[in-house]
């Protein structure tokens, strides 16, 4: 017996992974792949914000300790640029004190997980954050539909 496709089937996405670990970052990105997910890799926040000059992933999975620009520092680039403010960031990090994890919703993190994790709760919040993500593009694409449709009824009344 065939199974019909779930949401999760379609919504395999390409991720960004950030971290300045060669450890951590491979661990990750390996974990990540295997579960069909495509995924580039960027050592730290400079290679990071490079990378988003070449492709736009449909998430970011972002450590914030790393040297040159932290992940603070980067979700702020990514959220004030208009080519990049709605790729969700979901910041995973030591770093697990209250005040770390309302910093980085401040700056526009959309999901904050705290390192060591656990594989089954990064895969559901990045499943989440994929469906938030794609709920919100279906609804950029309805809202230009009906406005093509008020223009075209504009046309009709006068």
């Amino acid at each position: 017996m065939v199974s019909s496709p779930t949401v999760s089937d379609s919504l395999k996405a390409n991720i960004l992974v950030v971290d300045d670990q060669p450890k951590n970052l491979k661990l990750l990105s390996h974990l990540l792949e295997e579960e069909g997910y495509e995924v580039q890799q960027a050592i730290n926040g400079k290679v990071a914000l490079k990378a988003l000059t070449q492709s736009n992933p449909d998430i970011i999975l972002l450590d914030i300790h790393m040297p040159e620009l932290d992940g603070y520092t980067v979700c702020q680039k990514i959220k004030t640029a208009p080519e990049t403010q709605d790729i969700p960031v979901i910041f995973v990090t030591a770093l697990n004190e209250s005040w770390d994890k309302v910093k980085g919703f401040s700056v526009g993190g959309s999901d904050y997980i705290t390192k060591p994790f656990k594989i089954i709760e990064v895969l559901a919040r990045v499943e989440n954050q994929l469906k938030v993500r794609h709920l919100q593009l279906k609804v950029r694409e309805l809202e230009k539909e009906n406005q093509e449709l008020k223009a075209g009824l504009q046309k009709f009344k006068y």
